[in-house]
């Protein structure tokens, strides 16, 4: 028995976690997904993030979003500690997970470190994409949902919750960057990178999500469902 990996990624303010959360629900009262968990297919659905999904994590998750030292923290620091989080994640969570025929949603992996560290902070993308491979062992996602949005307009999402964390500070150049990187992987991978346009009223986003992800699970598990 072998789960899915299915991962949300971004922009800041793309409303990544409100969508997780309401996917999970929905699954959750799925007829499909539970005719599938009653044959054994499919046991639970997790739902984690990226950093901070263990509790090594945590502690990582705090020190790269809410680090106000003196001196800056270097780009490669900030790369490294998000692999280390990665690895960690990877090993003791997910893949874990996965074996037990899990559905793992992950918010955010490793195309959000090819967006922020890459082409955010313009670190060397073939570095980066051998760290994620260390880090993740080759395991890529079966699914990425790419919540499509402008970073202007995702960042005024964010400044209206109020206190923002260290990346949500850095200059609207920076999201820009980031945002042109999930552009260009959804164009490298369009086999597994679905966009979903995250610019509508909450609802209506999620019910193209769970149509996106109804589809795939019909395709996914098409021998093992009935009409």
């Amino acid at each position: 028995m072998s789960g899915k990996l299915l991962v949300f990624e971004g922009v800041e303010g793309c409303g990544k976690s409100t969508q997780l959360k309401l996917l999970h629900s929905a699954l959750g009262k799925s007829d499909r997904l539970q005719q599938l968990q009653q044959q054994g297919l499919i046991s639970q659905i997790l739902a984690t993030r990226e950093p901070g999904g263990t509790e090594l994590g945590l502690g990582l998750r705090q020190l790269l979003l809410g680090y106000h030292g003196g001196a800056a923290m270097a780009s490669r620091a900030e790369l490294l500690l998000y692999a280390a989080d990665r690895a960690q994640h990877v090993e003791e969570l997910i893949k874990p997970a996965l074996a037990k025929g899990c559905w793992v949603l992950c918010d955010r992996y490793t195309d959000s470190t090819v967006a922020y560290q890459g082409y955010g902070r313009g670190l060397d993308l073939g570095l980066i994409d051998q760290l994620n491979q260390v880090a993740t062992g080759g395991l890529v996602p079966d699914l990425t949902l790419w919540l499509k949005l402008d970073a202007a307009t995702g960042l005024a999402r964010t400044h209206q919750r109020g206190a923002a964390d260290r990346m949500e500070q850095a200059d609207l150049a920076f999201h820009q960057r980031v945002q042109g990187g999930f552009e260009a992987l959804a164009a490298q991978y369009p086999e597994r990178i679905v966009a979903i346009d995250a610019t509508g009223a909450v609802d209506a986003v999620a019910a193209e999500i769970f149509a996106v992800v109804e589809g795939y699970l019909q395709q996914w598990y098409a021998p093992s469902l009935t009409a």
